[in-house]
């Protein structure tokens, strides 16, 4: 039975006790698989080795209040070091496995990780490569006792899976360190309000943020999430989504863990066809996804001979959703009770969102009402004062989703969470008469390209390092797969040429791949305006008219 949304279980406790709690209650129940590698672990087993891992971590001196980082993909060690971590009171820090060198050596250093897990490689990137071109000093050093003079507090490098590391410790070795550690002797005073997880979201001002978020912040975010679904121990969560981000480690692995849910896993990346076999053999009854990916698992070319009868509900979420494309997964994908959500990173990450029951046209025209026990409200973005319903503002929210802040990034904190505690989305919204919200832009300067939130400032900071730019702007532009694409104006510096590709390889030496411009534009002069903000509309208009000339052109 689905629990009552109005009276959290998991209020005031850690993540360790509602995992010990849900391995009691479902002990022989599903709880984590992994279909392609064979991997299908009960709550007991799951708690196990759950337990085993946080023995290892005190094995190799992690502490609570440390910070431990993993940079892999879908892989079942990453599940059980974000419960292991947990139990021990140390602070999980998530590491987008598409980042490149120059985006690694920032997170290490700045979240102060004491501690790395990784994999070898995801598609072309050789992890263990990477790793030991930003900290060379890796390779001569006797593992568990790393000396970085670019990462003073990065102690050890674990080697989740693959072939050898040089100077790193292996998963296996990491449990073996834990023969002698007992869980009994854990500090005292691990509360609901610490931190647990710091997940960086790309930055404004050209660096990723470090958003701080509490046992509380995402056990109540997975709870809620989850009675907006009517979830229940008898459900099964398909988790295509990256485990790196909220959508994966919240609302998938902790939901999971609330509610006693399976969490199935369909493979270390997420590949359409994988998906709907996962969904199919495994007879998951909740699929999560952003955009882009119903539509890819609706083209697939094995769609139409699967059977997904068994599918529920689930959540379309990370971008813009497409009122086509939510009701071709209603009828066609079988998920009548598909919810929308919406939310940030900053806010554990979902702030609305529509329930099962809603009819149709609230859940493929709006994202929603506010989760239990939450405030929200839409502001004047220049005065500040409250709008009342069907008047576009920015939207603000506050309650026990808010993060506790950037880590070690106080300005940007308060720029975020005003002193009365609302937390600024930068987002623009309506309040419907209904109570329902409708988000209708974004006030701040960002692009959300198939679920990836990307803020252009980034971009342009790191071309600006190229020797042929003089001037750079980066705007989003229009795309029917992913939302949105990059798009990059630059003006050359006199006498030097250099060519689209180049700029696009450039990028890929050191930025995310998503994070790589599609569109390369030369141009001998920006727009003339008074603000930045003017000058990056105008480049978005002039290319999207350009566009439709050349849909017009090829129709």
């Amino acid at each position: 039975m689905a629990q009552d949304q109005h009276s959290p279980w998991v209020d005031g406790l850690t993540i360790g006790e509602v995992l010990a709690a849900t391995a009691r209650r479902c002990a022989r129940s599903d709880a984590v698989v992994f279909p392609k590698i064979g991997v299908r672990w009960n709550w007991e087993e799951f708690a196990r080795r759950v337990d085993d891992a946080a023995r290892g971590l005190l094995g190799i001196g992690i502490r609570k209040g440390e910070h431990v980082a993993i940079w892999a993909t879908n892989v079942p060690e990453w599940v059980v070091l974000q419960f292991a971590t947990a139990r021990i009171g140390a602070v999980l820090v998530t590491i987008n496995p598409a980042y490149r060198p120059f985006e690694l050596r920032y997170v290490l250093r700045q979240s102060d990780a004491v501690a790395l897990f990784l994999v070898d490689q995801f598609r072309s990137s050789d992890y263990f490569a990477m790793l030991n071109e930003i900290c060379p000093a890796l390779a001569g050093s006797v593992p568990g006792t790393l000396h970085c003079e670019e990462f003073p507090r990065l102690r050890s490098v674990v080697a989740i899976k693959g072939r050898d590391l040089p100077g790193s410790l292996t998963w296996q070795q990491v449990l073996e360190c834990g023969a002698g550690a007992t869980l009994d002797d854990l500090p005292g005073g691990m509360g609901p309000g610490e931190a647990i997880n710091i997940q960086y979201t790309s930055g404004t001002t050209g660096f990723p943020k470090a958003a701080t978020l509490s046992h509380r912040n995402l056990l109540l975010n997975a709870f809620y999430v989850g009675a907006c679904q009517g979830m229940s121990e008898s459900d099964r969560i398909c988790i295509p989504v990256p485990f790196y981000h909220c959508f994966g480690c919240v609302l998938g692995t902790l939901c999971s863990a609330v509610y006693g849910a399976a969490m199935v896993v369909p493979g270390e990346y997420f590949q359409p066809t994988d998906t709907l076999a996962a969904i199919e053999a495994e007879r998951a009854t909740v699929i999560y996804g952003v955009p882009t990916m119903f539509i890819s698992e609706l083209e697939d070319a094995t769609f139409a001979q699967r059977d997904l009868r068994s599918l529920r509900t689930g959540i379309m979420a990370g971008a813009p959703c497409p009122i086509e494309i939510m009701r071709q997964v209603i009828d066609r994908m079988g998920a009548r009770e598909l919810t929308i959500a919406y939310g940030q990173t900053e806010a554990s990450p979902v702030v609305t969102q529509t329930r099962t029951d809603d009819p149709l046209e609230l859940r493929v025209e709006t994202v929603g009402r506010p989760l239990p026990g939450l405030e929200t409200k839409i502001i004047d973005p220049i005065t500040g004062a409250t709008l009342g319903d069907n008047q576009q503002g920015e939207f603000c929210s506050r309650g026990h989703v808010v993060m506790l802040g950037y880590y070690n990034n106080p300005e940007e904190t308060a720029a975020t969470i005003d002193t009365d505690g609302w937390l600024h989305s930068g987002d623009l919204g309506v309040r419907l008469n209904n109570g329902y919200y409708k988000i209708t832009g974004r006030l701040k300067d960002m692009v959300i390209r198939g679920g990836e939130n990307i803020y252009p400032r980034e971009i342009e900071e790191f071309l600006f390092t190229h020797p042929a730019v003089q001037q750079i702007s980066v705007v989003g532009i229009p795309d029917p797969k992913y939302g949105e694409e990059l798009c990059a104006w630059i003006k050359l510096k006199k006498g030097v040429a250099v060519t689209e590709d180049e700029i696009r390889q450039f990028c890929r030496q050191k930025l995310a791949h998503y994070k790589v411009p599609k569109v390369v534009r030369f141009v001998d002069a920006f727009p003339q305006t008074v603000t930045g903000k003017i000058q990056k509309f105008k480049i978005r208009e002039q290319m999207i008219q350009e566009l439709q000339l050349k849909v017009q052109a090829t129709a």
